[in-house]
Order: structure tokens, then sequence, then C-alpha cells
């Protein structure tokens, strides 16, 4: 499933010095990290993930970002999509 992340950012200074990749990189099977984008203000963030559930991505995404961001969570109808990524869009 195609999964939307929206992070609001509680601490900048921290999360500017996370690595999105280096996260995304240390998720549990059945998660994967498509796309993101961070504000240029630093006050928001968005992720595109490929995910197994919900749950599972919550279960890592939450501790890993815990202190940081507040995190909202919502599963992307890919019909009704407009210019979903390929790859994205073949986990659907």
């Amino acid at each position: 499933m195609n999964v939307v992340v929206q992070h609001r950012i509680t601490d900048p200074e921290k999360f500017a010095s996370m690595n999105a990749e280096e996260v995304a990189g240390g998720g549990p099977p059945g998660v994967q990290l498509r796309q993101f984008f961070p504000s240029q203000d630093g006050s928001m963030a968005f992720c595109l993930w490929d995910a197994d559930s919900i749950d599972n991505l919550r279960n890592y995404l939450d501790p890993a970002t815990a202190g940081v961001t507040e995190n909202a969570y919502f599963e992307i109808d890919a019909e009704s999509a407009v210019g979903l990524p390929e790859t994205a869009a073949a986990g659907a």
C-alpha cells in the first residue's frame, strides 16, 4: 500500500540533523521510503512510503522520530492519485 506521512516538526534543529535515507533504511521489512518532501521553512515534511500496513510503518517511524515530529498517516487511493511514482503505483 502507498502511505503518506505528514510530519509536523517540533524540533527543527534535531530534524535537520536526521538523515531521511538513514531513518528509512532502518525500517522493518515491508516498508520502503519512496519520496521525501521537507518544507523550506522547516516546519513540516511529507513522505511517501510503500508499506505492508500503516501500523507496521507507524510502529517503526513514531519511535524513530519521537520528540522531533508529530506524525499523521493516511493510505493513498492509488486509482484516484495524480502523479504517483511508477514504483509506488506498482506496490498498490
